[in-house]
């Protein structure tokens, strides 16, 4: 149903939960090639990727025995998309790129599987796979119905060593049909523009252009004389009924020689703007300041997105992105008031959505969406933690907010997790939550190991999360280390445990960390509040 955030691997999701032709618009991102540059969420503070988050994509790159699978189910089901696979391993071999492609294939044919005959789709990528996507694309959607390629200039120039410096993204638009939803966009003019295009005022002061008035294409039904000038070689643009109207209106220029020819008045205060085409220069990359930044290094602006949902879906419709990330496509949706589904493979993209779409819409909005996937109840959280326990981790610390810290190699370990906040006057200095999570069996040196850390990096509290539920020594431990102080309330001081053991379970139930108000976490950047929300719940049956 809409609207959803799923968990999971996105070709499942896509074959259990979405129905053939329920979507009206589909956005993906997928992760590129180039540089392995992985679906990361966040960096460490030396600009590391996080080991942990590329585990979670490493085999999509792989040419491996997974790899070899999908290659064969796409291949042994024929048609035109199986040619171009077995071309593609014939060109490539069987490199990294072709399990890109067998990865991608198969999910390609599902989203164009759940398109509305009036649907698009729009396929973000760079030039490393765009020309072997466009193949694929038309294998599965026909040639016939591609809608182009947007070229996105996401940077300025800098300097490349030996090749032309690279700028910009490729957008891959197919459509189901030649029916397509299609409302066109416009910008505005700037200042140069109008200065040089409106250079007539009339009495009252407005601007206007001239544009033709004669006809593009041959009309001999409008080769009239009007007013004594001479019909243009092809005719005139309008009718003699309408050619009048547009008199009495005043929105004829006429010259004062009759051998020249009149035009049309187009008043600059009645433009929609200039008409938007393919190439996109107007919609900046988002820079290290920019209030809706969360941290997500290939995020794009809010605005790229906006421009795409708008052309592409009306109000009411379904948006469904497969690689959600931090689900930009996802709030741009709410925000516009479509329907949406988000689907992510990592349960830390799940945690941040979730926080953004709080952050952005206000707290009612956890009740106007679903998210399937994640644990309910203690025994799916320990099923999880069995099959997947880095995705266990990212969950349980999601739970409060937490985000999570990979360790580098031969770095003191200990810590899974932090949370920053503020509870001095006017800001004052940060301080830290530190967590550790353990899902298999306790132990009481666990919590006289989390007191060392939290000492070690005089953190004001430290958290364990548990899957089981501790024993008595160690909340004896835990009770020894005392409390930490704070003065968060005009300075009236308030006491929290220094050392806290909370069960999964505990959390689901809805109990918290012990510790001075969350307002000012700096855990997740809070999203900027969305102008125009929603305020209402719009769901759609999808399956």
């Amino acid at each position: 149903m809409a609207n959803t955030l799923y968990y999971g691997d996105n070709l499942d999701v896509l074959r259990r939960h979405v129905a053939d032709e329920s979507v009206d618009l589909v956005y993906l991102d997928p992760p590129f090639k180039s540089d392995q540059n992985y679906n990361v969420l966040f960096q460490e503070q030396d600009g590391s990727r996080s080991a942990a988050q590329i585990r979670a994509f490493e085999d999509t790159w792989r040419w491996d025995q997974g790899a070899a699978a999908a290659f064969e189910e796409v291949v042994e089901a024929g048609g035109q998309v199986s040619l171009a696979m077995q071309a593609f391993r014939t060109v490539l071999g069987e490199s990294d790129m072709l399990a890109y492609l067998a990865m991608m294939a198969p999910r390609l044919k599902e989203l164009h599987r759940a398109l509305k005959s009036t649907g698009s789709l729009y396929l973000h990528c760079d030039p490393t796979a765009s020309h072997y996507l466009k193949v694929l694309l038309d294998s599965i959607f026909q040639a016939r119905f591609s809608g182009g390629e947007i070229i996105w200039q996401r940077t300025a120039t800098h300097n490349d060593a030996k090749r032309w410096p690279s700028l910009s993204d490729t957008i891959l638009v197919y459509t189901r049909s030649a029916d397509f939803t299609w409302n066109p966009q416009y910008r505005s003019q700037t200042d140069e523009a109008v200065e040089k295009r409106y250079r007539f005022s009339d009495e009252a002061g407005r601007r206007y252009r001239l544009g033709p008035i004669d006809s593009p294409h041959p009309r001999p039904n409008m080769t009239y004389v009007w007013k004594g000038y001479k019909p243009p070689a092809n005719g005139w643009r309008y009718s003699k009924e309408t050619m009048a109207k547009l008199d009495a209106e005043g929105l004829v220029w006429y010259p004062d020689d009759k051998n020249k020819r009149p035009a049309r008045k187009l008043y600059l205060d009645e433009s929609k703007g200039a008409l938007v085409g393919n190439v996109w220069t107007d919609i900046t990359p988002l820079q290290a300041s920019a209030r809706e930044r969360l941290g997500y290094p290939t995020q794009k602006p809010e605005a790229l997105l906006e421009r795409i949902i708008t052309a592409s879906s009306n109000e009411g419709d379904v948006v469904l992105d497969p690689f959600c990330g931090c689900g930009t496509a996802v709030a741009v949706a709410q925000r516009l008031n479509r329907k949406w589904i988000g689907i992510d493979i990592t349960y830390l993209a799940i945690s941040l959505m979730k926080y953004r779409l709080r952050t952005a819409f206000g707290e009612s909005i956890t009740d106007a969406y679903d998210v399937i996937g994640e644990p309910v109840s203690a025994p799916d959280a320990k099923a999880l933690a069995e099959t997947d326990p880095y995705q266990f981790q990212w969950w349980a610390l999601g739970l409060v907010n937490a985000r999570p810290v990979e360790q580098k190699k031969g770095a003191d370990k200990g810590i899974d997790g932090r949370i920053f906040f503020h509870d001095e006057p006017e800001g004052g200095k940060t301080k830290q939550i530190i967590l550790s999570v353990k899902a298999g069996k306790l132990h009481a040196p666990y919590v006289r190991d989390l007191r060392g850390v939290v000492e070690r990096e005089k953190a004001a509290i430290g958290v364990l999360i548990t899957l089981d539920a501790p024993t008595a020594p160690m909340r004896k431990e835990a009770a020894s280390a005392g409390f930490y102080e704070s003065r968060w309330n005009l300075g009236t001081i308030t006491k929290h445990p220094k050392l806290q053991i909370v069960t999964v379970e505990e959390l689901l139930d809805g109990k918290r960390i012990d510790a001075p108000p969350m307002q000012d976490a700096r855990t997740f950047k809070k999203a900027p509040r969305a102008k125009g929300k929603r305020t209402h719940r719009q769901t759609d049956m999808l399956d």
